[in-house]
This record gives structure tokens, C-alpha cells and sequence, in this order.
């Protein structure tokens, strides 16, 4: 038991390192800064490179490190973040979202995906305690945290420019007016942060005994996870939230196993935003200033398109698809759509009700899951199963986020992000119905009454169907009395909500009928590929309905089609590696939100001033 309290102190150490990273970007520039875990995964394979490669002794490495994720962090906060400073706070989080994207995969590219051995150059098993044995490096690591945050406590309290830090957190407009450089302020605070990431890189690489490229966006979320339980802003909060963050997981791992780690870790995360959103030290806005999406993504009117233009349009993608594609392309198709079926469902929440909702990977999880389930282990039809995935999917997910809708902005984001994460957990962890981490084989191909999709072209044809279905449903809805109630929320959720509007009732119907469709598209990703597994559901997936819905226009159904041709399509054509595809979705993504935030099929609305 003492080893792991020992154990959950010294993860414990390496969370609040990365939580006071992200919680000072928080407290000075209202930004969460989801880039911060690929700082972490950088300043770690850069630490062994410079190391196992080059002969650096560790001390002049930390150094070096520090050194030069500082400098990336300034370049995150010039190049992404200071040109959205005076948008709502959704356009630097996409920002961040894409950069990190960026970061962990050109690392990736640079020095290898794989996993390798971390030099040893402390003694990580030297000392013992009782029963307990440890190391040098776990001495060196807790000596260099408390230095590291009483240093970075004196200089916020007693320096010049620390206050000038705290100051910007607590106004920057009025900051600004006594004449502090609060673009410099903020670059600071983000050179801080990263430095502490890549410290906390090194060290949780000397502990774990290897390092790897791809680990920034699982440690970013878990250090984003200690901030939140300590209080978004709270300097002295992220370092108890560290720590209790590391306890609370190293004993859930001790007692339930390693693979209820995710579980243990997000659901922490889920109760902490529902019973005590604003953490341990920390107190949310009373009211959010802003909806996360309405003002910034949907500052604009639709292009007219009719709904015969959309038909003629699916039609001929029917026809003409299929005689110039081979198979691999038309199965490409067959992909765009179902990502183009769940999107478009997500302009109902994001464009309509003003809520930007980063983890649709959950309800798509349950949603193929449900129907690989009901047609391999029960021998369901494919056609009651596929409604029952959305149904279960709807549910399911609107169970699991009704507390959330008392929250706004941020914390509603964050929290879907965690049940999304929650969601795939519990379906990992269900292995008598699911198979856990093994997945299920041999799920049917698509059949209706007696007919069977067993190629590419009619899978296509027939997911072209449920598109135009899906889009009928959407734009009926938008255009609705429902669906004006729903665009009053997220055009100005306090003023809707004077005039009577019941606005959890509303977005929790968005967010339950997006869930639907969502399970539907699930359910066909499961029905092309004939085997699923837990890894399919991941941070990425969430991440690319993100950017499709941002890239086509957060209200627009037809350009979540449009914006799920070009992100899927366009890599696919090119011939890209995996790896360079998830960099072209964060280039993409960090272009739309800064040239053209409204969208593709989005104009801008334009204010006339009479003379």
C-alpha cells in the first residue's frame, strides 16, 4: 500500500507540473491551451535525443529543454493565439487544438513513432523505505518541483513582471490602460507553462523508463484533468490538484486494475465539473460572457442552397462515383459519409444552440457498438439494429450529460470531452458484452429486406440514402418554431433565457438528437470496416467532426458535407500517410479558425453604416 502512495505521489508531482502550465495560460489569457500535452511528449523525445543521441548530461539537457519549449510556447501564443485575442474564447481553444495536432505529429515524423527506452542517467530503485524501494530521480524530481513552484510563487508575488502576470489575469483591459504590455505578459505566461511542460516531460520519461512521441495528448488531458479539480486558474489549486489527481488514480489502479485508469481518470474529471465545476480553490463565471460558438463560428448567413440543389448534388455523387472511383475509393466514400452523417447532426449543437461539444467520439462508440452487438452476438437485422444504435447512442449520452447543462462555455466543452473519454472506458471495461480491448469480428455488411450491400458501391448507395435522410431531418429541424428556440440560445443564451426559454431543455434535446445520428453513423463506420475495437473511438476522431464542422460552418448541414469531402477526400486523393493527414486536419483547422472562422458555405454578415 505505501508504494502506491508513493507511486501516486510521484505521478502526482508530474500532473501538477503540467497542470500549473496550463492553469497559468488559463488565468492569464482565458485560454486552454490543448497544445500543452504536445509540449510535454516534445520536451520528452527531445530530452532523449539530446541524451541517448548526442551525450548531453541530464542537467545541460533539462536546460536545453526548457529552453526550447519555452520558445515553442511563445510561438503558440505570436502565431495562434495573440490574432483570435479579441475573439471569443472558442477560437484560441480550436487554435491550440490544431497546434497540438501539428506539434505531436510533426515530432512523430521527425524522431519516429515509436516508443523508446529513456536513458537512465539517475537511479530510479537506490533507496528503501519499509517495504518500499525508490530513487534518485524521484528525490531530484520532488526537489526540483518544490523549487521550481516556490520560485514560480516568489516570482508571481514579488517581481515586476509576476505582477504584471497576475494583473493581466485578473483584468487585462484595465492592465492594459495602466500601461502594462499584456501581448508580452501573455507570451511570458505561455513561455512558463511550456518550459514547466517539458520539465515534466523529462522527468515523467526518467520515471516511466520510456518515452513516446504520441503520449502528449493522454498526459495534456490528464494534467488538464488535475487543473480542473484544482480550479481552472488557480496556481496553488493545479499543485493539489496534481496530487490528488496522482493518489486518487494510483489507488483506483491498485484496487480495479490498469484498465480502469481512463475510467477512474475522466470520471474524476466529470464529477468534479458537475458537483464543483470551478474545483478545489477556484470559482466558475457566474455567467458566461460569451457562448462557446454562436458569436464567433456562426457570425454569418448562409449561402442559399434548396434542398433540390442537395438532392441533384447526392444523386449525381451516386451515379458518378462509382464509374470513375475504384473500390478503394468508392470504400473512401463510403467513409466521407458517415463522417458527413454525424457532423451534420452536430450543427444542431454547435451552429443552433451555441455549444461546442469536443467528444462525439462516445456516442459514436456506443452507437457501433450496439449494432456490431445486436447483429453478430443476437443475430438482429441490420435494419433494427442500426436504429436501435441510435437510440441507445441518444439515450445513453443525454443520461450521461444531463447534469452538464447547468454549466456553460467551457465546462460544458470539457465535460463532453470526459464522457466521451468515460464512454469508450466503460464499453473497454465491459468485456462479457463488448470483448473489452479484444473488439468484435465478423460484423455483417448492411441487408434490407432480403438485399444485401456486400460491395463498396452499394454500401455507398446506401449511405448516400441515410444522408439525405439525415439532412432532411437536420434543415427540417433548424427551420422549425424547435429549431428557432434553438438558434435564440446560442445566439444570446442570457437574453433567451429572460424571455422564457427553458435552455437546458433545448440544449439537451440538440445534444440528444445529434447523439442519435451520431449512433447511426457509428453504426455504419462498424458495418464497413467488420471489426471495431476500443482504439477506433479515440481523442482524433473527436477532434476531426470538430474540424469538419468548423471547416464547412458550425450551422450549416451542407457544409459539414462539404467540409467531410475535403478533410477525408483530399488526403485520401493525395495519397497521404496517416501521419500527414492529421497534420493537414490541424493546418486546416488553425487556417479556418483564423481566415475564415464562419466557414466555407458561410458569408459574412456585413454591418452598413449610412453616411
Amino acid at each position: 500500500m505505501i508504494d502506491t502512495l508513493i507511486a501516486g505521489l510521484v505521478h502526482g508531482n508530474a500532473y501538477a507540473l503540467i497542470a500549473v502550465g496550463i492553469t497559468l495560460i488559463f488565468g492569464v489569457s482565458n485560454v486552454i491551451n490543448f497544445a500543452h500535452g504536445s509540449i510535454f511528449a516534445f520536451g520528452s523525445v527531445l530530452g532523449w535525443w539530446l541524451i541517448a543521441q548526442h551525450g548531453f548530461p541530464w542537467w545541460l539537457a533539462l536546460v536545453v529543454v526548457i529552453a526550447v519549449t519555452a520558445l515553442v510556447g511563445v510561438a503558440i501564443d505570436v502565431f495562434a493565439v495573440r490574432p483570435l485575442r479579441r475573439a471569443p474564447a472558442i477560437a484560441a481553444l480550436l487554435a491550440t487544438v490544431a497546434v497540438g495536432l501539428i506539434i505531436e505529429n510533426v515530432v512523430a515524423l521527425v524522431f519516429g513513432p515509436d516508443t523508446r527506452p529513456f536513458p537512465q542517467v539517475l537511479s530510479t530503485n537506490n533507496f528503501r523505505l519499509g517495504g518500499v524501494r525508490f530513487g534518485t530521480s524521484d528525490v531530484v524530481m520532488f526537489a526540483i518541483t518544490l523549487v521550481v513552484m516556490a520560485g514560480l510563487w516568489g516570482f508571481l508575488r514579488y517581481s515586476r513582471y509576476g505582477l504584471a502576470i497576475r494583473a493581466t489575469a485578473q483584468d487585462p483591459d484595465a492592465a492594459a490602460q495602466m500601461g502594462i504590455r499584456v501581448g508580452r505578459i501573455q507570451s511570458l505566461a505561455f513561455a512558463i507553462a511550456s518550459g514547466l511542460g517539458g520539465l515534466a516531460g523529462i522527468f515523467v520519461g526518467l520515471y516511466n523508463s520510456n518515452i513516446s512521441p504520441t503520449s502528449g495528448s493522454i498526459v495534456g488531458m490528464t494534467g488538464f484533468v488535475a487543473a480542473t479539480i484544482g480550479g481552472l486558474g488557480s496556481i496553488p489549486g493545479a499543485v493539489l490538484g496534481g496530487f490528488v489527481l496522482g493518489l486518487v488514480e494510483a489507488f483506483g489502479i491498485y484496487w480495479f486494475g490498469d484498465g480502469y485508469r481512463d475510467l477512474i481518470t475522466f470520471g474524476l474529471l466529470v464529477v468534479f465539473l458537475v458537483l464543483r465545476p470551478g474545483g478545489l480553490l477556484a470559482r466558475p463565471p457566474a455567467i458566461e460572457s460569451e457562448p462557446m460558438t454562436g458569436t464567433f463560428l456562426g457570425a454569418g448567413r448562409d449561402l442559399p442552397i434548396r434542398w433540390w440543389h442537395a438532392l441533384i448534388a447526392l444523386v449525381l455523387a451516386g451515379v458518378a462515383v462509382p464509374l470513375i472511383s475504384d473500390d478503394y475509393g468508392i470504400s473512401v466514400g463510403t467513409q466521407i459519409l458517415a463522417y458527413a452523417i454525424i457532423a451534420v447532426s452536430m450543427t444542431l449543437v454547435a451552429g443552433s444552440a451555441g455549444q461546442l461539444a469536443i467528444g462525439q467520439a462516445g456516442p459514436i462508440a456506443i452507437g457501433a457498438y450496439t449494432s456490431a452487438v445486436l447483429t453478430v452476438d443476437h443475430h438482429w437485422a441490420f435494419l433494427p439494429a442500426i436504429v436501435a444504435a441510435g437510440v441507445v447512442a441518444a439515450v445513453v449520452s443525454s443520461v450521461l450529460a444531463a447534469p452538464l447543462w447547468r454549466l456553460g462555455g467551457h465546462y460544458v466543452a470539457i465535460a463532453t470531452l470526459g464522457i466521451g473519454i468515460v464512454t469508450v472506458a466503460l464499453i473497454r471495461n465491459w468485456e462479457p458484452v463488448t470483448h473489452g480491448s479484444y473488439g468484435i469480428f465478423g460484423i455483417p455488411a448492411p441487408s434490407l429486406f432480403g438485399f444485401e450491400f456486400d460491395t463498396h458501391t452499394r454500401v455507398f448507395r446506401l449511405e448516400l440514402v441515410v444522408l439525405a435522410i439525415v439532412l432532411a431531418v437536420i434543415v427540417g429541424v433548424q427551420r422549425s418554431r424547435l429549431g428557432i428556440a434553438i438558434r435564440a440560445i446560442g445566439a444570446d443564451e442570457v437574453a433567451a433565457r429572460s424571455a422564457g426559454v427553458p435552455v437546458r431543455d433545448y440544449k439537451a434535446l440538440a445534444f440528444a438528437l445529434a447523439a442519435f445520428f451520431s449512433g447511426i453513423g457509428g453504426a455504419l463506420l462498424a458495418h464497413q470496416y467488420s471489426y471495431i475495437d476500443p482504439t477506433v473511438f479515440n481523442l482524433p476522431m473527436s477532434l476531426l467532426v470538430v474540424t469538419i464542422l468548423v471547416l464547412g460552418g458550425t450551422s450549416s448541414p451542407y457544409g459539414a458535407v462539404l467540409g467531410a469531402v475535403v478533410l477525408i477526400g483530399a488526403p485520401e486523393v493525395l495519397r497521404l500517410a496517416p501521419s500527414w493527414r492529421i497534420v493537414l486536419y490541424g493546418l486546416v483547422l488553425l487556417l479556418v479558425v483564423r481566415f475564415r472562422p464562419q466557414g466555407i458555405l458561410v458569408r459574412r454578415e456585413r454591418v452598413r453604416v449610412d453616411a
